[in-house]
């Protein structure tokens, strides 16, 4: 697992997400200088430029055409029919052929686009397009030069719509085209020309004032242009802001889904190691524990050597510590590796903790430690696995075995919980375990200070087995100490596992307390790690195998 951790290291180490940051900050930086003096020369911005263009022409392909029928209608007022025709004409053809080359830059990959070459193609073609709106501001001049007074109504009609219309054009140009100032430029500036010359050759100070003013809009239209113009290159930049970002998110993603399928395919392979180690060692040392316990007892004839018979009896007890530790080890792995299946049928938490106390009782009584038993009466069956059962109250009471000094005492209580469950409780006299180290202890071979102070064997694994065992069963674990105290551990069976449950009424009324008269408080479905209070006539509750 190790070698598996560290080629997942050294895959994060040898992607190159750093130098690419650096790679798209310094891009960035470099764009906002170029934002500063006004140019952009980088193609992957220009053609972003461009294509939104494109985009713009081609989102609204009959705006100009219908606006340019409009005036043509108009025309038909102050100008012949001939000029107003060809003016029309003229206008629908250019139109349409920047509508199809804008199609035709869509269509093509950004990879085979020429982005200065294109951008040149529709400068020209916008610019053959300004000179033909600009036509407008000159048709029917011939026939108002050629008898109409400047101030009669049809004259001055016809000066302020091709006034208006400048106003219109500056106005649409200036939405489609403001991506690129130069294709606006070279769309508009024809049309203001000539719609401000036709009005200053009129003489008359009032359309001298209407082409100033002419001039003047579209000084401003050019400078509103170029704020559109900023904003379009800064939503350009967030986006390629955005998609670095997207980017990095991207690969940051698949390098931590392939690190997390590298740890889980090394757990499972651990796992899998372990059941099968652990299978093949505990059948020779069957055979050892088995041939060491026939020559402890002599049962082929005498040693004849006491010093040989003492060498059997090591040879039996390191057998069977070791077959305890394989054993613990085994169950662990097969419950990482999903492959613990249960085996429920109807038990009683009472009959279990009866057998398993008698199982340690040889043990503590070697230690001088009192065992008391507090059983709430008439307590119903539940659907368990009896061994996975067993297995959580003999850990329990042999971590507390194993830590509570001589002359201590040892509480077993079995009883309900308020929501019509039932709970397991181990608790000692012990010296507790330190509120820093609880984490510790309750991970897989983890041991607390006291553990390593006292040198006292196991692997750590009695408490993370217990908590994967009740797990199993829907229930929860809780653990709770004190230095100095005691500790406490508790499991909680839940309530739909409980066979023929009694009424809140019932179990109101049942003994539930570790001393006669001190009441327990109400379990609750979580882990807590934190300190209680703790009284002399009340000690605490088991701790596990790591402290």
């Amino acid at each position: 697992m190790d070698d598996n951790v560290q080629s997942v290291e050294a895959t994060a180490v040898d992607t190159p997400a750093p130098m690419q940051q650096t790679q798209s900050r310094n891009e960035l930086k470099s764009f906002r200088e170029k934002l500063t003096h006004g140019t952009v020369s980088k193609p992957e911005f220009e053609y972003e430029l461009l294509t939104m263009f494109a985009r713009n022409e081609t989102s609204a392909p009959f705006a100009m055409p219908a606006l340019c029928f409009i005036f043509y209608i108009t025309s038909m007022f102050w100008a012949s029919f001939t000029e107003a025709t060809t003016w029309i004409a003229i206008v629908s053809i250019s139109r349409v052929y920047m509508l199809d080359q804008c199609r035709r830059l869509l269509s093509i990959p950004r990879t085979e686009v020429n982005v200065k070459q294109w951008r040149r193609h529709f400068i020209r073609i916008e610019l053959v397009n300004g000179f033909a709106l600009a036509a407008f501001a000159l048709i029917g001049m011939s026939i108002h030069g050629g008898g109409h007074h400047l101030t009669s109504p049809a004259t001055f009609s016809s000066h302020v719509f091709i006034f208006a219309t400048l106003m219109v054009v500056l106005a649409i140009r200036m939405t489609f085209a403001s991506t690129l100032p130069a294709l606006f430029l070279a769309g508009t500036v024809p049309m203001t020309v000539a719609v401000a010359g036709r009005l200053f050759s009129l003489g008359d100070p009032f359309y001298f004032a209407l082409g100033s003013m002419a001039i003047g809009i579209h000084v401003f239209f050019v400078y509103l242009a170029r704020g559109l113009h900023s904003t379009a290159l800064a939503m350009v930049e967030y986006r390629a802001e955005k998609d670095g970002l997207i980017s990095e998110l991207e690969e940051a993603t698949a390098i931590s889904d392939e690190a997390r399928r590298r740890a889980e395919a090394a757990n499972k392979a651990k796992s899998r190691f372990l059941a099968t180690m652990s299978h093949e060692l505990r059948t020779p040392l069957n055979a050892i524990m088995g041939f060491s316990e026939v020559m402890e007892r002599e049962l082929l004839g005498p040693i004849g050597n006491d010093v040989y018979r003492d060498y059997a009896h090591n040879i039996y007890k390191s057998g069977d510590h070791l077959l305890s530790i394989i054993n613990e080890i085994l169950d662990l792995s097969r419950i990482e590796a999903g492959r613990y299946d249960l085996t429920e049928e109807s038990i009683r938490l009472t009959d279990i903790a009866e057998d398993c106390q008698r199982l340690v009782k040889i043990k503590a009584d070697s230690k001088a430690l009192m065992i008391v038993e507090d059983f709430a009466p008439d307590v119903s069956p539940v659907r368990a696995d009896p061994r996975a059962i067993r297995q959580i109250c003999l850990n329990l009471l042999s971590n507390a075995l194993k830590f509570t000094p001589k002359g201590g005492r040892i509480t077993l209580i079995v009883g309900h919980t308020q929501d019509g469950g039932q709970f397991l409780t181990v608790a000692d006299t012990g010296p507790g375990i330190p509120k820093n180290e609880i984490p510790r202890v309750l991970q897989a071979f983890g041991q607390g200070s006291l553990a390593h102070q006292t040198a006292e064997g196991g692997t750590g694994l009695g408490l993370s087995i217990v908590q994967n065992l009740i797990h199993l069963h829907g229930g929860t674990f809780d653990l709770q100490s004190e230095l100095r105290k005691g500790t406490e551990v508790t499991v909680t069976i839940p309530p739909q596992r409980v066979l023929n449950p009694q009424s809140p009424s019932q179990l109101s009324g049942q003994d539930r307390h570790r001393e006669p008269g001190s009441a327990r408080q109400p379990r609750q479905p979580r882990m807590r790690s934190s300190s209680s209070s703790f009284s002399s006539e009340a000690p605490l509750r088991v701790a596990g195998d790591a402290r």
